[in-house]
């Protein structure tokens, strides 16, 4: 049987996301980000075309690098303003049954016991839809208005990361077991004593000595998202992720990656296909061809190349804008985006603006309905990912052109659903309920004995295979 796609809106809290320029299209609604509706109606919209989920990035700080100013950002909108993406949930939630919700938070400037008490508590009042984006952040500028001097070193973050993660294991997955609540009117019991364990962590970035605020929601643990693709970040996601969201520069190098992931996973003591692999991904689709083309020639006419390499600038930390048309870009060590700087070193910045025509550097599918599904099908079959990260160019035009012409092409050839599974974010995409499954690390936490015994236990796990695990 062909693998069935999954499908992610891609989008974020804010006027410019991933095509910049675009927002002056007249058909563009996305100035329109601080109401409440223009996120409840995509909500609504994303649901009916039976996306698995909206994933919501976001950055801490502003894309300072290019100009070493903030000009062109705020002229272009290039992610600034941006607003907190965790607020948006609970208004779409109330207007959805299935769709799920994966946010992105920086877990380097906020402390994990509150933020688990975040997650549980979106967890819950979405009936168990949410997912979390884990990111480190990799913008100076956020470094610096957080009171730091400059950027963690890019290893170092995933240092902290890994123990981010194992204090959040031991709130979300160990501090209440799944009977602690018993909520009996008659005997003035809502919660049992005996069923809530106190977690105390003394590792080397966090000290915690206390309780879980938030009794056990339906998935406890957030279905885990996660984008990096260093090998720093390749030994983290096989650790931690359950869905990862990859670049794509060419077919080769994308089966590159999503073989890449699964032996990370595999290295981890896990299951080659306990990961999703998600590439980022434009569409602009019409009834025609010549349609779809004249489409594309039209957005053109809106799109700005150079905010498009202003925010490459940030991703890599080095200045473009210092840079003549011809002059190469060199690879060198920053604490930016590892991968980025690697893969396109020894491009040109005339060849950087040529690929950012469009205001991004994504792959782009253009032409009718059948070509759109062709190609799609196509990327699936040919790398092994499981789904894309639909980019909006023009919003809400670009999901909805989508929902109206290519998912009934899709669905006619039985690679897309008709219809949405019950249960959980993690049931509908893994289909073996809600939980964390029991050879995820973050499993080892449910175990009483374990929590009570082991203070900063979870580094001497790495690397343990679930067998390892049960026997602790």
């Amino acid at each position: 049987m062909s693998k069935q796609i999954l499908l992610n809106a891609f989008n974020m809290n804010c006027v410019g996301h991933i095509h910049h320029g675009l927002w002056t299209h007249p058909r563009d609604q996305s100035t329109e980000f601080n109401s409440l509706s223009y996120w409840t109606d995509l909500a609504k919209l994303l649901e009916r075309g039976l996306f698995d989920g909206l994933f919501i990035a976001d950055i801490l700080g502003v894309y300072d690098v290019y100009g070493s100013g903030i000009n062109l950002p705020l002229q272009e909108a290039i992610q600034l303003p941006v607003n907190d993406p965790l607020l948006l949930v609970s208004a779409m939630a109330g207007v959805t049954q299935h769709l799920g919700f994966g946010v992105t938070a920086n877990l380097s400037y906020e402390a994990p016991y509150i933020f688990a008490r975040r997650l549980s508590t979106l967890d819950h009042l979405t009936d168990g839809r949410i997912g979390w984006n884990i990111v480190t952040g990799y913008l100076d500028s956020a470094a610096k208005a957080m009171g730091l001097s400059q950027q963690v070193e890019h290893d170092r973050r995933y240092d902290q990361a890994d123990e981010y993660l194992e204090v959040l294991y031991k709130l979300l997955e160990g501090s209440w077991q799944d009977d602690a609540v018993l909520a009996d009117r008659g005997r003035r019991i809502y919660a049992q004593p005996g069923k809530v364990r106190k977690v105390r962590h003394h590792g080397e970035f966090y000290q915690v000595d206390g309780y879980h605020l938030s009794q056990p929601s339906p998935q406890r643990t957030p279905l885990l998202f996660q984008a990096g693709s260093s090998a720093r970040g390749s030994r983290f996601a096989g650790q931690h992720a359950e869905c990862v969201f990859i670049g794509g520069n060419g077919v080769e190098a994308v089966r590159s990656e999503v073989d890449k992931v699964r032996a990370s996973a595999l290295s981890a003591g896990r299951e080659a296909d306990a990961i999703k692999v998600f590439m980022g991904i434009g569409v602009i689709v019409a009834p025609t061809e010549a349609e779809a083309r004249g489409k594309h020639a039209e957005y053109l006419r809106y799109a700005s190349p150079e905010a498009g390499i202003a925010h490459f600038s940030s991703s890599t930390g080095i200045d473009l804008a210092a840079f003549g048309l011809d002059e190469p870009l060199q690879a060198r060590k920053t604490n930016a985006i590892e991968s980025v700087v690697k893969t396109f070193s020894g491009w040109t910045k005339r060849r950087l603006l040529e690929q950012h025509a469009l205001g991004s550097r994504y792959p782009l599918v253009i032409g009718s309905p059948s070509q759109v599904a062709d190609q799609l099908i196509a990327w699936i079959d040919a790398t092994g990912l499981d789904g894309f990260n639909l980019t909006r160019i023009v919003t809400p035009e670009s999901y909805a052109d989508f929902i109206e012409l290519v998912i009934p092409e899709l669905q006619q050839r039985g690679r897309y659903k008709t219809a949405y599974s019950g249960g959980a974010l993690r049931h509908k995409l893994f289909g073996n309920g809600p939980r964390l499954p029991a050879n995820h690390p973050g499993a080892a936490w449910r175990d009483p004995a374990r929590l009570q015994h082991d203070t900063t236990g979870y580094h001497n796990l790495r690397g343990l295979s679930a067998n390892a695990l049960s026997l602790l």
